[in-house]
This record gives C-alpha cells, structure tokens and sequence, in this order.
C-alpha cells in the first residue's frame, strides 16, 4: 500500500476467542465502513499477527506472533482527526461499542508520522 497522507494511526487488540467471527464481520463491515467517512481519513487496512522466521546474522530466528495481534492502520491528515467530532461519532457508531469493545483487551494505539 503506497503511504501518500502525513500520519498513520494504528489501533490494536485482541478479541475474546469466542468473539472473534462478530469482531472480524463488524469491524469490515461497520467500523472500518464508518471511520473512513470521517473527513481526513484516507484509507485503512486490517492485519493480523502471526509468528514467523528471520534470518539475523546468518542464522533462522523464530519471532513469536506480534501482540496484540489484530491491528488496523488509518492513513490520516493528522492529530486533529483523532479528536475531530465525526471521528468521535463514527467511532461510536454501529454495534461496535456494545457488542464488540467490552470483549477486546490488551488495547494499544499508535500515532506516526510519515517521514
């Protein structure tokens, strides 16, 4: 994905096993859907973490799964988006707040600027 906005912001977390298909359908189909109306958002991917091998100095190195391992990245023009009322609402929108958000944990979220 070529980068082209000024900033990313990243929010990750893990999700109740046992909620995970709800978590996956409402985050593609609402959440994502509602944060990319916000002015100044731009686009976003979702990913998730899993464990892989690297080779370091010539020899394989197993690197454990990224935590916490779902992840979704904004392309955004900036901080003020994070704070802006549309983000507040759409963030707030759909069955995101009830029925997902009290079964996710280990919440994190980044902002980076592209340089």
């Amino acid at each position: 994905m070529p980068i082209e906005s000024k900033y990313l912001f990243v929010a990750s977390m893990d999700v109740d096993p046992d909620k995970e298909a709800l978590f996956n359908e409402i985050y593609d189909t609402e959440h994502v859907p509602n944060l990319l109306k916000v002015p100044g958002v731009h686009s976003a991917v979702r990913v998730v973490g899993e464990p892989f091998v690297l080779n370091i100095g010539n020899e394989e190195k197993p690197i454990a799964q990224a935590v916490p391992r779902y992840s979704a990245i904004y392309e955004i023009d900036g901080p003020h988006v994070l704070v802006s009322p549309e983000w507040a609402e759409a963030s707030e929108a759909g069955r995101w707040p009830t029925a997902v958000r009290p079964f996710t944990r280990n919440r994190r979220q980044a902002l980076y600027k592209v340089r």
